[in-house]
């Protein structure tokens, strides 16, 4: 029997690009993270890959998308140093919400509301297959991460820490 999911614009966007991915759905539970999906699914957490919607703290701020090993912090101090910013800060939920046009917890880099740049840890081109959310809590699309490139105008950077 097939699983029933939500058609998100992201899944529009994957089938658009011939891409190959496979939709891996899951119990979501509200601040349970990558920590939930990967136990859920049986997978490393280190596989599974959040998308984080942070801003520049600039005037104006700059949006953008961070994609980051569900076992990996984000130095954000690094990030500005290679964006060349006085600072990187995590959005607010409702402002990453409008930007993405997706809720916190079911955010996709693809597809988003409003074009962003995005900066990728470049560890995540080693795996040999990557779990990212499809646009919906509880919705994850298994793929290959070198795939990535060919859907987002990525910046492989290094800029994971261990928590």
């Amino acid at each position: 029997m097939k699983e029933k999911h939500p058609m998100t614009q992201a899944i529009r966007v994957l089938q658009k690009s011939g891409v190959p991915f496979e939709l891996m759905t899951y119990a979501y539970e509200e601040r349970g993270g990558t920590r939930v999906s990967a136990r859920e699914l049986g997978v490393e957490e280190h596989a599974v890959i959040k998308t984080l919607i942070m801003r520049t703290e600039e005037k104006p701020s700059l949006p953008l998308v961070v994609l980051m090993h569900g076992d990996r912090e984000v130095s954000t101090k690094e990030l500005a140093r290679i964006m060349r910013v006085k600072g990187v800060v995590p959005c607010a939920p409702q402002e990453a919400d409008k930007y993405s046009g997706y809720h916190v917890g079911g955010t996709s880099p693809f597809g988003t509301r409003r074009k962003m740049e995005v900066y990728a840890e470049s560890t995540i081109r080693d795996l040999s297959e990557i779990y990212i959310n499809a646009g919906s809590r509880g919705l994850l699309a298994k793929m290959n991460p070198l795939d990535l490139e060919k859907l987002l105008p990525i910046h492989w950077v290094a800029i994971s820490r261990c928590d």
